[in-house]
């Protein structure tokens, strides 16, 4: 077993060469699913596993309020948002977003979805080259809009889209990519703030929407959401869907890669494409890991925990762990038909419980429109070519992303 890292020697080269195996790698080389290091000359404990996720969700003595790096807070998250809370503060914002999961607004998403793929493929078809990921993500963008109560003319989709993917880009970068995004989301707070004040001005015209429902929440001081604050949550509504644009990516990839995937699917067997879209899930890389502070000092695993400790779950090693997964580097979308749910061994978007944990709120709707994509794209068109690309994802930026976007030629809508 090699010696623990030297708390003295700073990791961050380390890790910003690979994000995705970093915490994975450094713990297999030491045996043990627990160890610290120092990350942005912060002393860190990385964690992974099952077991670390269940301690990582359980109880209390992990919290959230000050553990996310700043640069996270001013591009992806934004400062007051649910990710940032705990405790009571944290249930009550939290029960406003679970409230929009109802089957009824997953129904009505499905079908906003339904109908802006429907709407693409025919423009598609007049297109000689397609840029999948680009285009799914105005999609995406359009989609998200309609579901909130955002109301954007299309001529406006293509720039909202640019500011939501700059905030999901910047977070891991450096120089101008990292710019973009915390100029995007300053741009953004403040157009949707103003759009707050209106609402709260005239509630009636967005009767209805999830667009009021943060607008007129109250927190569980009883007192209504600043309204940058509310803005937050407005992003925490529009930028995760916008990110499925990854993950529609990712499942063309592998459609493109196991053929025998896209038979199956566009015979109509829907539970196949149901494992389909959760092995796209676990398979491909998403973000690599979430963060949390110890607000208590204990111990696991015969490891001590120092009250005001930052610590990282490997989210991307759970879901690659071979003690769980069988052949984790295959895609075989077969083993979720066996499947138990457990709610710390398959953590794309995190994990334990949806109602009192972080677990990501649009996790359900993230799964409703993967479904709806992919079975737009295997039974509502056909492509004839996918030409020669640069489909590689290099592990060291995060979120990552096929080189080319996945370029497709000559749609053909059935």
């Amino acid at each position: 077993m090699s010696a623990p890292p030297v708390l003295g020697v700073d990791d961050t080269p380390a890790f910003r060469l690979s994000p995705y195996t970093f915490i994975s790698e450094r713990a297999r080389e030491l045996g043990t699913d627990v160890f610290d290091t120092r990350l942005l000359l912060r002393p860190t404990t990385c964690m992974t596993g099952p077991e670390a996720a269940r301690v990582f969700y359980g109880e209390r003595r992990l919290v959230r309020h000050g553990a996310a790096p700043r640069r996270l807070l001013l591009t992806l998250f934004g400062r007051g948002g649910v990710q940032s809370l705990d405790g009571e503060a944290h249930a009550v914002r939290k029960a406003m977003f679970m409230s929009l999961m109802t089957p009824e607004e997953r129904e009505r998403m499905r079908e906003l979805a339904g109908r802006a793929w429907r709407e693409r493929i025919g423009r598609w078809g007049r297109m000689p080259r397609v840029n999948l990921f680009e285009e799914v993500s105005e999609l995406l963008c359009e989609v998200a809009c309609a579901w909130t109560g955002v109301r954007l003319d299309r001529r406006s989709i293509p720039h909202a889209t640019a500011r939501l993917l700059a905030m999901i880009e910047a977070p891991a970068a450096v120089g101008p990519r990292y710019l973009r995004g915390r100029t995007a989301r300053v741009q953004a707070e403040k157009g949707i703030a103003e759009l707050v004040r209106r609402v709260r001005e005239r509630p009636e015209r967005f009767a209805g929407t999830p667009l009021q429902a943060v607008a007129l929440h109250r927190d569980a001081d009883g007192a209504p959401l600043d309204p940058r604050v509310a803005a937050v949550e407005v992003l925490n509504l529009l930028r995760p869907i916008v990110a499925v644009g990854r993950f529609v990516t990712f499942a063309a990839l592998a459609l493109h890669a196991n053929p025998h995937c896209h038979e199956r699917i566009s015979s109509g067997d829907d539970a196949y494409l149901e494992y389909f879209v959760q092995e796209v899930r676990r398979f491909y890389p998403f973000f690599p890991m979430v963060a949390a502070k110890v607000a208590e000092p204990f111990e696991w695993n015969g490891h001590r925990f120092p009250k005001g400790r930052r610590v990282l779950l490997d989210l991307h090693g759970i879901d690659h762990d071979s003690r769980v997964w069988e052949g984790p580097e295959e895609f075989r979308p077969e083993r979720f038909g066996t499947w138990d749910g457990g709610a710390f061994d398959f953590v794309p978007q995190g994990g334990g419980d949806h109602h009192r944990g972080h677990r990501c709120p649009g996790e359900w709707l993230t799964v409703d429109l993967m479904k709806v994509a992919v079975t737009a794209l295997t039974r509502w068109m056909s492509y004839g070519v996918v030409p020669e690309q640069d489909l590689s994802m290099p592990r060291r930026r995060a979120p990552a992303l096929p080189a080319s976007g996945f370029v497709i030629d000559r749609v053909i809508p059935a």
